[in-house]
């Protein structure tokens, strides 16, 4: 290998971990803060331009195209695994055939999810409970989004294979030029040009297309340090790598898509309160996803590093990796909960100045802060089965989470109980300590070490 290469790829298995995690880490964590920056800014200039029913839109046609969004970004994150288990067991003469395998099928899996999606669009909303004042935007938003739905899945694998290679500054420098370009135009199609919700849709599709052209070309013009000749041949599937992605990637969609499925569940019931409420929900999962800034960064960063010191055999290391993650995750959502414990109002009144909107806010305020913590739990338990490339366990994960605790809850604390709307809330907050209740028990147990690598 070329000391080229060795720039590149990224050896995780020597070093300080928390340096090294922190080093990996904070690049997505920039990426992950520019995305949640462009959401939020999404969310401001819908709201101010369009009004609640604009917020809602984008509120519920979002639950519909994270569905389809995570079911393919599942094998993007088993392509993660591969790549840093091969990096760190020393096989990268292999890495061609794995990265033209994940172009390939990434490519297929999107065309089938966007057919999906034109297909279910409709009946979905119906589903959901949208409310009337928003069912037009959502499936404009719906319909625009999943004719990027390529674009969108083909850039996470493109960012997962450098990740999985101990780079995480590359994709981080496309997020930030996709978020610029997609404020810009936000404020050109929303503000401007007045097409609402199927602005900002289009505004997303464009960055994110423009994101992946970068991301290409970048791998393209370092193919040789990748180990990637971008020759057509090297575009067929590995049957090996594909039954591999297929054991890894199902799990890790069922997890996700179960994750999706259960909140849409909840927020069937959530719509059938009215705009506002859908609204007040909409910007509570603008606020969760600025939780999960730091949270899913030192995921991906654990999930890397597990991968190749499990490829490598350092299973000391994997142990301490994991509670480095739980500490620095629990500092940051401490500090964010009690913030918006003490100013709810100011808050969202970053979003919407509806004053029913900020009445409600008061009352979701404990439940950021619940859902909050538990994303503490929940980074270092995904960064370590995803770092194993534990399938079963993420299925597990899925149905233990997002099914039985996250609909059950809902259900028992919304209806049966009756506590309405707050009791969707507050039993969809308690579901996000699911992955905690799974797999701290097994992680203390030591039984991971037994696992085999590659899937």
């Amino acid at each position: 290998m070329s000391n080229h290469s060795k720039t590149l790829i990224k050896d995780l298995t020597t070093g300080s971990v928390t340096k090294l995690l922190l080093q990996f880490a904070f690049p997505i964590m920039l990426s992950n803060l520019l995305q949640t920056a462009y959401n939020m800014a999404d969310m401001v200039i819908i709201g101010r331009f369009v009004g609640s029913a604009g917020l809602s839109s984008v509120s519920v046609g979002g639950d519909v195209l994270h569905f389809f969004m995570f079911l393919g970004m599942g094998f993007a994150t088993a392509g993660q695994i591969v790549v840093s288990q091969y990096v760190g067991a020393g096989r990268k003469e292999e890495l061609n055939k794995v990265i033209g395998t994940l172009f390939s099928s990434v490519f297929i899996m999107g065309i089938v999810l966007m057919i999906l999606s034109f297909l279910l669009a409709n009946p979905l909303l119906a589903v959901l409970h949208a409310p009337a004042e928003a069912v037009e935007g959502a499936r404009d938003y719906i319909l625009c989004c999943t004719a990027g739905l390529i674009f969108t899945l083909e850039y996470n694998m493109v960012s997962a294979i450098l990740r999985g290679m101990g780079d995480s500054k590359h994709p981080m420098i496309f997020v930030a030029i996709g978020t610029v370009i997609n404020i810009v135009l936000d404020l050109l199609m929303i503000a401007w040009l007045h097409m609402g919700a199927f602005g900002a849709a289009l505004a997303t599709v464009l960055s994110q297309g423009i994101s992946l052209l970068l991301s290409v070309i970048y791998l393209y013009r370092n193919r040789e340090a990748f180990s990637f000749d971008f020759r057509l041949r090297s575009f067929r599937p590995d049957g090996q790598i594909v039954g591999v992605m297929i054991r890894l990637g199902i799990p890790i969609a069922i997890q996700t898509s179960a994750s999706t499925l259960s909140a849409m569940f909840v927020s069937s019931f959530v719509n059938t309160y009215g705009v506002v409420a859908s609204a007040v929900t909409g910007v509570g999962l603008r606020l969760s996803n600025l939780a999960l800034i730091v949270a899913n960064s030192m995921n991906v960063s654990s999930a890397a590093m597990i991968g190749q010191c499990y490829g490598a055999g350092k299973t000391d290391r994997i142990r301490q990796a994991f509670w480095r993650v739980f500490a620095v995750d629990f500092v940051f959502v401490t500090l964010l909960s009690i913030l918006i414990l003490l100013f709810p109002e100011a808050v969202f009144g970053l979003f919407n100045q509806d004053a029913q909107v900020l009445e409600m806010s008061r009352l979701y305020a404990p439940v950021a802060a619940i859902t909050f913590m538990g994303f503490a739990v929940r980074s270092p338990s995904l960064g370590l089965i995803n770092g194993l490339g534990h399938s079963r366990m993420n299925f597990t994960m899925g149905v233990v989470e997002g099914f039985i605790l996250r609909i059950g809850l809902t259900y028992l604390m919304g209806v049966v109980l009756g506590w309405g709307i707050q009791g969707f809330w507050y039993g969809s907050a308690i579901a996000s300590y699911g992955y905690g209740l799974v797999v701290f028990p097994y992680f203390l147990s030591g039984r991971w070490k037994r696992r085999k690598a590659f899937g």
